[in-house]
């Protein structure tokens, strides 16, 4: 099985952001059939227009009198609504595939299947609880603007991370025809991430949300290159999953 990398002569562009954001969101934005890994480096910028979306809808909730518990939850809804849950459903798979499957071959059958099973379900429902009480808790403390853009970006620097570690697990897939991003943009993508979250957030929770976000990003690759040999589409959105809720964790302690 070979590996799509970016050709070297593929320079980061301005352009990036846009297909960052067209490949990460449901945004009405122009598609492209080329659908290019070296734009990796762009995810966490992606992560800020996405986070801003979500906090600008967080704080007219509370604008208009909702109390914090509906203004989070109407906020988590919005964020699953500008990706087509398409994270969630990543999360879901992987929990389903991971626990559901003996075999590296039945795993990512399973993961395959359009259905859901009750790893999956119970994944998501203490993925959607976590990140609504952290919310409450942002949003009750006024810090919805930095906490949201911050989790935001690193959470999504964290897939560029497992795009760069890991080989494809399967041949076909949305995972392998984005491709492997050189290292160098996955450092891009951690470094822009860690300075927008040092500029937005205290720098001492900034530093503890990065790290948060690192091991976990770390742990699940580990995992994933244990139970199936690599990474998937699926495995990357469970990844932004899990290091947002670590990210936001990291926040509210």
């Amino acid at each position: 099985m070979t590996d799509q990398t970016t050709p070297p002569h593929d320079a980061p562009a301005p352009r990036d952001i846009l297909a960052a954001l067209a490949l990460l969101s449901r945004l009405p934005l122009p598609r492209t059939s080329e659908v290019r890994s070296g734009a990796a480096w762009a995810y966490p910028l992606a992560g800020v227009v996405l986070g801003a979306l979500v906090a600008a809808a967080a704080g007219g909730m509370l604008l208009i009198g909702l109390p914090v518990s509906l203004a989070a939850l109407i906020a988590l809804a919005v964020a699953v609504i500008l990706t087509g849950a398409m994270h969630e459903d990543g999360l879901a798979d992987v929990a389903d595939g991971f626990w559901g499957g003996w075999t590296r071959d039945r795993r990512l059958e399973i993961m395959r299947d359009s259905h859901i099973g009750t790893y999956g379900v119970t994944a998501l429902a203490l993925s959607l609880a976590a990140r609504w009480q952290a919310l409450v808790l942002i949003l009750a403390a006024g810090q919805h603007w930095s906490a949201l853009i911050a989790a935001a970006a690193l959470s999504r620097a964290a897939m560029p991370a497992v795009m760069c570690a890991l080989p494809h697990a399967r041949a076909d897939g949305l995972s392998h025809h984005v491709g492997r991003p050189p290292t160098s943009r996955a450092v891009a993508a951690a470094v822009i991430a860690v300075v927008l979250a040092v500029i937005l957030l205290p720098i001492t929770t900034a530093l503890a949300a990065s790290l948060m976000a690192a091991l976990t990003t770390a742990g699940l690759a580990a995992l994933a290159r244990h139970k199936i040999g690599g990474q998937t589409g699926d495995v990357l959105g469970a990844t932004q999953q899990l290091a947002e809720i670590a990210v936001l964790c990291a926040i509210v302690a």
